[in-house]
């Protein structure tokens, strides 16, 4: 992509932020912000934007790496529960300790002061969608999951309201949505399964209704995500799942078909930039699972 293409992506981002928070300033996120109000509840799916045509297939092989990239930042610094880190976009902070990764999940070792989560990479998948809304599983297959995200603003280590989330990920079977040359040759371009924005609330809180991801040769299980801050301030990083929820996630259907993943939290080279982060707090949910992290902002 060329830096013309890359400025107009950028104003098309900016001005996609700008109208979604002018909205949320005035009550209410109206059509013109690309969809009905969600305030990030787990029980409530308004949604907008449905997914586009899929596109032909293509031949040729999946990326090898294809987070590899860079991308991340913009100009703003991020936190979140993670430990110290400079990053693309600055320094980055959020609350936490560790977190084992005994049972369900386990539970989050919280010292009560906000650390540093570190910022990275969005890899080359990342796409400028108004896609305003909760449920972003289009019909996708596999477990369901309510991935709840607490944004806190780093100044007082409080919940951040009126922020713009974005989360995006692979499913089932390591393919995301808008691409050619995904895994077996697809060529998804025009879809947008597994992708959207939710504004948090007055708790800082967002609750997508996603899937489990699956996982692709080279990386670890994952989602990505952005926090804008403004229309011209945003963070950029990435979430991880326990080993042991993950492991028995892939030995059930439609995970079982493609097996385990080839590459663990500890060997994802990604994964370990700036330290690896604490992994969601996973616990059993009425369907499927809940998986929650608290990510903080410089704010």
């Amino acid at each position: 992509m060329t830096d013309d293409a890359d400025g107009l992506v950028s104003t098309a981002r900016r001005r996609f932020v700008l109208e979604a928070l002018t909205c949320i300033a005035g009550g209410t996120l109206l059509d013109a912000c690309g969809a009905a109000s969600s305030t990030g509840t787990s029980g409530s799916h308004d949604r907008s934007g449905t997914g586009g045509s899929t596109g032909p297939a293509e031949t040729g092989g999946a990326p090898a790496a294809p987070d590899a990239s860079t991308g991340a930042g913009g100009s703003a610094s991020m936190t979140g529960t993670g430990g110290s880190v400079s990053g693309t976009g600055g320094s980055i902070s959020g609350t936490g300790g560790s977190v084992p990764q005994g049972g369900a999940g386990g539970a989050v070792a919280d010292s009560g002061a906000c650390v540093l989560y570190p910022q990275q990479t969005e890899g080359p998948f990342y796409l400028d969608l108004d896609l305003l809304r909760n449920d972003i599983t289009e019909g996708k297959p596999g477990a369901p999951l309510d991935l709840e995200i607490t944004v806190l603003s780093s100044s007082a280590c409080a919940p951040l309201a009126n922020a713009l989330v974005d989360v995006w990920q692979c499913d089932v079977d390591g393919v995301y949505a808008g691409f050619p040359g995904q895994l077996g040759g697809l060529d998804t371009t025009g879809q947008k399964f597994l992708r959207g924005t939710l504004a948090t609330g007055a708790d800082g809180r967002v609750v997508f209704r996603t899937i489990y991801p699956g996982w692709y040769p080279g990386r670890t299980t994952h989602i990505h995500f952005k926090v804008h801050m403004s229309a011209t301030s945003e963070a950029t990083s990435q979430l991880y799942f326990p080993e042991d929820v993950t492991s028995a996630v892939y030995q059930a259907a439609p995970y079982a078909a493609r097996g385990q993943k080839d590459t663990s939290n500890a060997m994802d080279s990604i994964a370990q930039t700036g330290g690896m982060p604490p992994v969601l707090v996973v616990t059993p949910g009425p369907q499927g699972y809940i998986g929650r992290v608290t990510v903080t902002v410089l704010g």
